[in-house]
């Protein structure tokens, strides 16, 4: 294969390599840097427009696959190899990891497992770029540039640019092996070439340029090119391999900045387990090497293919060490809150968002999901105003009544922050499926943001008047409002469930408590008709304040209900009687 790949490719970007040469037969290192520098551009922006173009198509799968795999450490395992699979980068992975912990959506301890699969994940780059792809390069650029121009709908226009980011990446593997082409005789680079046959510093260059970079995959990249030009060996390849696992962490390290203990922690997780696994494989190079070149002699499959024994080292020593590693999840995650252990934070703001990263707007899938976690907040903000509302505008004192209206505060400020969040989502090109989503979370964040204003205005200004007017309100009467007042907050209750669970089945029960709810708001009339009719001081403004309360909690209700219906249609995997 190496001989195939290295072979004239005209129509791609072959080159004489004595244009590299000027005529006393020095190396022309313009020519040079410029064919390296523009091939491992072309390999960066590939990958860049390749991975946005994943995320978008398996965002959604990407969000089930790592919501599921909590509780289970191999399951976790899975969920990291096949989420770095798809959008091709350990790196990515951990970032998200990193948003997720820092967010509240797992802990520390439970991203352990997924990291372990990061590694894993990524070697399929390698086993990619193995193959004879360089041929492949302008026909794949090209379709996928005709159909992410041409097609009209969005999923198909992704997969268009999904294969244009594959034909780049091809494209920049094309140009940088023709660039090195002269390298074969340049007597320093030759030199520098033989100076890494000590592991330790071929470990250590091939950790530098993957920080500097900033992705394995560019490393495993221009090594396999390398590899098929004959500049360096398989033992060689293999150290500068090992070095890449540990550059790699400079991404995630850099995500962790500024942010809570635990999401340091899983940037700490990943350092630690690649630094680890390096130092149990650098001084078995020579034996990976040797165990490369048996494998595919024992399968008939010949031993000069150099670019499919580096691409399968690579998988191997990363399946190898998440195995190694795997059944200590607990123990690894014990020491690094060692390392790291709690310090007092401090306390944030009740409207402060906890999941509104922005990091996942390039996964809408998971923004969307981050955004309906963080309205889950809103609701239960809105629950504790909602709670405290009786006795508080029945018997409360001014004081009382007061801190009512103020609670209200956090929730107009984390609403802003919730639509905020979601415009942004919402200027990007999303399915129908997540559209109709993000509108329906909308409606739901506006409908709870207008729950918090009815009861820190509507019934905070009843219960002044009350207090202005002297009105008293007898027990009798506020236990009955108190009864009502209980259903409106069990029926949120079930909006919230909901919402949590992605279930309509408790949204159903809410629009099904219409006729229970509307029977006791009759009752509550006939009680205020009686008691109109008492001969009791400021009977009739008492009468007015208690109707208010009554018809704002009705009001509260109604669109408490119209939450419910909107996640019906959110979560429709519920048995819809004709009573919903």
């Amino acid at each position: 294969m190496a001989e195939a790949v290295n072979a004239p490719t005209p129509g791609i970007v072959r080159r004489n390599h004595r244009v590299l040469q000027d005529m006393t037969g020095e190396l022309n290192h313009l020519e040079l840097s410029t064919g390296l520098i523009g091939g491992l551009a072309l390999f960066l922006f590939g990958m860049d427009i390749m991975t946005r173009a994943l995320k978008q198509v398996a965002g959604a799968s990407m969000k089930s696959i790592l919501a599921h795999m909590a509780g289970n450490r191999f399951l976790g395992m899975a969920a990291g190899a096949t989420v770095t699979a798809i959008i091709q980068s350990s790196s990515i992975t951990t970032v998200l990891l990193v948003g997720f912990v820092s967010a509240g959506l797992m802990t520390s301890a439970q991203s352990v497992a997924v990291i372990l699969g990061a590694n894993i994940g990524t070697t399929i780059t390698a086993q990619i770029l193995a193959f004879k792809v360089t041929a492949l390069a302008l026909p794949i650029l090209s379709l996928g540039f005709f159909v992410s121009f041409i097609a009209k709908r969005k999923s198909t226009r992704e997969y268009g640019r999904l294969l244009l980011g594959i034909g780049m990446v091809f494209f920049g593997m094309a140009v940088m092996s023709d660039a090195m082409v002269p390298l074969r005789s340049y007597q320093p680079f030759l030199d520098f070439m033989r100076s890494l046959d000590n592991v330790f510093l071929a470990a250590l260059v091939g950790a530098g340029f993957t920080a500097l970079v900033q992705s394995s995959s560019a490393t495993t990249g221009i090594l396999i090119v390398m590899t098929v030009q004959g500049l360096i060996g398989l033992e060689t390849a293999v150290a500068l391999a090992l070095g890449a696992n540990i550059g790699t962490c400079i991404t995630a390290l850099l995500a962790a900045i500024g942010k809570k203990r635990e999401a340091v922690r899983v940037a700490l997780v990943h350092t630690l387990f690649n630094v680890a696994g390096v130092l149990i494989w650098i001084g078995f190079v020579d034996e990976l090497a040797g165990l490369a070149r048996t494998i595919p002699a024992m399968l008939g499959m010949g031993e000069g293919d150099v670019p499919r024994q580096l691409a399968n080292v690579h998988t191997f020593f990363n399946i190898i060490n998440a195995l190694l590693f795997v059944g200590f999840t607990e123990q690894i995650a014990r020491f690094v809150e060692w390392l790291l252990p709690e310090r007092r934070e401090k306390p944030e703001p009740g409207f402060a968002p906890r999941h509104l990263d922005p990091r996942f707007l390039d996964v809408p899938a998971i923004a969307i999901d981050a955004a309906r976690l963080e309205i889950i907040r809103l609701g239960h903000l809105v629950r504790d105003l909602l709670s405290a509302a009786i006795p508080a505008v029945t018997v409360g004192r001014p004081l009382e009544i007061d801190k009512l209206h103020v609670m209200d505060r956090p929730v107009d400020l984390l609403h802003r922050e919730i639509v905020g969040y979601m415009r942004r989502i919402s200027v990007r090109s999303l399915p129908a499926e997540q559209s109709d989503l993000l509108m329906g979370l909308v409606k739901i964040a506006n409908d709870l943001e207008h729950v918090g204003d009815l009861v820190a205005t509507g019934m905070v200004t009843t219960a002044r008047k009350r207090i202005d007017e002297d009105v008293v309100i007898s027990p009798a009467t506020a236990e009955v409002i108190a009864g009502l007042h209980r259903e409106v907050v069990d029926a949120l209750d079930g909006v919230l469930v909901s919402l949590e669970g992605q279930d309509a089945a408790s949204a159903a029960g809410v629009r099904k408590m219409k006729a229970g709810f509307a029977e006791l708001v009759e009752d509550i009339a006939g009680h205020e008709m009686e008691r109109l009719r008492a001969d009791e001081p400021k009977r009739l403004q008492t009468y007015t304040r208690e109707i208010e309360l009554t018809e704002t909690l009705d009001d509260i209700f109604k669109i408490v209900r119209r939450m419910a219906r909107t996640e019906l249609a959110l979560f429709p995997k519920a048995d819809r009687s004709p009573a919903a």
